[in-house]
């Protein structure tokens, strides 16, 4: 299970015009869902995106976690991240887990997102718009 997370002061996601999801400082996660992937696995990769240190401290340095600052997650499912790209110039997603299994594992990740946090969604599968302003730029890609 793979999440690109990105230190944003603010991002929103629409479907169809419609703002489903936006929040304020926090993280946006990209989540990627592979093949062998579960749900200790997507609860240990919650754990790292919620306590993992990207904001700054009173010298600037990032020893805070999202939690620390009040933020907020924003969690958009993306079957792209599991891709196999390491030949030719066309991505390969036998890698990427079936789409039903992703889905719940998405959802899986996300419920226990909220359970710490304030958390927003975007809406699996679908044809999404996502903005953000990334704060830094700070991005990480980390993956369990």
């Amino acid at each position: 299970m793979i999440a690109l997370i990105q230190r944003v002061s603010e991002a929103s996601v629409k479907v169809d015009g419609e703002v489903i999801g936006e929040i304020g400082k926090g993280l946006l996660v990209l989540l990627g869902v592979e093949k062998d992937d579960d749900e200790a696995k997507a609860k240990r990769l919650m754990e790292r995106v919620t306590t993992y240190r990207v904001f700054g401290d009173e010298q600037d340095k990032m020893n805070l976690n999202v939690k620390q600052v009040d933020g907020s997650v924003l969690v958009v499912s993306q079957f792209t991240l599991p891709a196999d790209t390491k030949k030719g110039t066309r991505a390969g997603f036998s890698r990427g887990a079936a789409p039903d299994e992703a889905n719940r594992l998405y959802e899986y990740f996300s419920d226990r997102c909220e359970e710490v946090l304030p958390t927003q969604r975007g809406r699996f599968a679908a044809d999404m718009k996502v903005s953000l302003v990334n704060d830094g730029p700070v991005t990480f890609w980390l993956q369990v």
